[in-house]
């Protein structure tokens, strides 16, 4: 074999492999779930393209300052169960429950603000049959804080089961916190479009 050829193969050995973050199957629900996502926001999209001046008007009434700091406290939850994920996978045993409680603390807090701005505007008058920006303000909304909750209790189960030693080998820790992490990733994703749709645009 020519020392180029050797080389060569080096070289190879030395280049990462990539793979698909997490389990499968949890991707497939990922993709399902941002489908239904997808067709809600196409039906707010149409909608506005209809009534825009009702979409202008009940956007006025909204609290962006609320919206800006969910959107900070998302992205801070993203950060701790990315770097809980990069330091198990360094060889820190205890970092995936730690940074899993504080992403799920985030996602608590989220939900905090999210209620107290629903009743907010609940005490000013509006609800889902005011009309019809106010119904998708509330269903969008209140539908993706129940994924911030499902995203929430699967931190929470893989925290729990990490840090009681479940998981049979260092793979399997690896695989349920890419997994859980992954889905915690795509609930922000998701509040990151709606944001400037229902507070920021006109």
């Amino acid at each position: 074999m020519s020392s180029a050829e050797s080389t060569v193969i080096e070289a190879d050995k030395q280049v990462p492999t990539r793979h698909l973050p997490g389990d499968l199957a949890m991707w497939c629900f990922i993709l399902a779930e941002l489908l239904a996502f997808l067709l809600l926001l196409g039906s707010m999209a149409f909608a506005r393209g209809h009534w825009n001046e009702m979409f202008s008007a009940g956007i006025a009434t909204l609290h962006p300052e609320a919206g800006l700091v969910n959107t900070l406290i998302l992205l801070t939850g993203s950060y701790f169960a990315a770097n809980a994920v990069k330091r198990t996978a360094a060889g820190d045993q205890r970092a995936l429950s730690r940074g899993f409680i504080l992403a799920a603390l985030c996602g608590l807090a989220y939900v905090a603000i999210k209620i107290t701005e629903y009743g907010i505007l609940f005490g000013d008058g509006y609800n889902l049959r005011t009309d019809t920006f106010y119904f998708f303000y509330f269903f969008t909304t209140f539908f993706h804080m129940a994924h911030v909750l499902i995203g929430m209790a699967i931190l929470l189960v893989v925290a729990q089961r990490s840090r009681a030693g479940h998981y049979a080998n260092q793979e399997k820790v690896r695989m349920a916190g890419e997994s859980a992490a992954s889905y915690w990733h795509m609930v922000d994703l998701v509040w990151l479009v709606l944001f400037p749709l229902l507070y920021v645009l006109p």
